[in-house]
């Protein structure tokens, strides 16, 4: 069985590899800005000098934007084997949505391309709403996301201006709660699946609201049982190993 090491792993522990022989796995808080890759490269790096070796399998379970912050998990050794059973466990965010405006990539990383009346969007209507989305349905992914067409990545498409077609995938809403509603900005806790991308869930809150949103903010809160408060920023695995 694999370890854990996160912010309850004492300073100073040794992550020798002989110590580990399952791998372990590294709840990390992903820095805002940074891409899931940059992370592993960083923490890859910093193994490889501890160690004295370059040849050390580090990789992620389940890719967090570069907007976005939160729980990310990196899996060092012989636990990059379970990286795809941990990508399918539960993933929980909050998230900021901003109604009024759409972006071309539901959030942040493009400027507003439309604008839309917010003034009616009340918080008893959004609460509806979110009713509405829960459970099982199919969601249209960005057309700036990392899914693939034809070998390419669909945002790399995007970027160059190629017109993209995705195909809307199965995902699963378990649950959602309005944690506070400053109109024209909710933030709102959502439970869901694998494969959810929260940037849709914002663009289809917005439709079904009569309105436009886009994603102004995320954190992913926990993913399984691993949750961001006993995640290790990038600094403090620098300071403590």
């Amino acid at each position: 069985m694999y370890a854990v090491i996160d912010r309850n792993t004492p300073a100073g522990t040794s992550l020798a590899p002989d110590l580990y022989p399952d791998g372990f796995v590294m709840v990390i808080d992903k820095p805002y800005r940074w891409t899931s890759a940059d992370a592993v490269r960083k923490i890859k790096f910093s193994l490889k000098k501890l160690y004295h070796q370059g040849n050390i399998k580090v990789g992620h379970a389940g890719t967090l934007d570069p907007l976005a912050t939160g729980v990310l998990l990196v899996c060092v050794g012989k636990a990059t084997k379970v990286s795809e059973a941990l990508q399918a466990e539960r993933k929980e965010y909050v998230a900021q949505v901003t109604f009024g405006a759409t972006t071309p990539s539901f959030d942040m990383e493009h400027e507003v391309d439309a604008s839309y009346p917010w003034e009616h969007v009340t918080e008893d209507a959004i609460a509806a709403a979110l009713k509405e989305m829960e459970g099982e349905q199919m969601q249209l992914p960005p057309v700036y996301s990392a899914k693939y067409v034809d070998g390419v990545r669909a945002y790399e498409m995007a970027r160059q201006g190629e017109d993209v077609t995705l195909k809307a995938a199965r995902i699963h809403i378990y649950g959602t709660r309005i944690i506070e509603y400053r109109a024209p900005v909710l933030k709102v806790a959502i439970e869901c699946s694998k494969g959810t991308y929260i940037r849709a869930f914002a663009r289809d809150l917005g439709t079904a609201v009569g309105s436009g949103a886009y994603l102004s903010a995320l954190e992913r809160t926990a993913s399984g049982g691993f949750r961001v408060e006993n995640a290790l920023t990038i600094t403090e695995f620098a300071e403590r190993f």
